[in-house]
């Protein structure tokens, strides 16, 4: 029996950090380990690096992501969710 699961899942990573990521259509938030995408990466280009994947969709606000990232700096766990978000879309 198949079960109907909203979530879909992607993996991703950059230098030594690893970012698990889950979306589901949504309201569109975006969490990282339990913060607002704007309280965990401080910096714009973070931020944009993290959500560069949500561009391609028309309707990127739809969407809510929610993501675990370990290991690495700042710019090894952006790229890492971008990774991770690209593959889960």
């Amino acid at each position: 029996m198949a079960v109907n699961n909203p979530w879909t899942w992607g993996l991703g990573r950059r230098k030594s950090a690893v970012a698990r990521v889950r979306i589901k259509p949504g309201a569109g938030t975006f969490v990282v380990n339990g913060k607002p995408l704007d309280e965990y990466f401080r910096t714009l280009q973070a931020q944009n690096a993290a959500k560069a994947a949500l561009g391609v969709l028309e309707n990127s606000g739809s969407y809510d992501v929610f993501c675990n990232v370990g290991g690495g700096g700042i710019t090894g766990q952006s790229g890492a969710v971008a990774l991770g978000l690209a593959r889960a879309l």
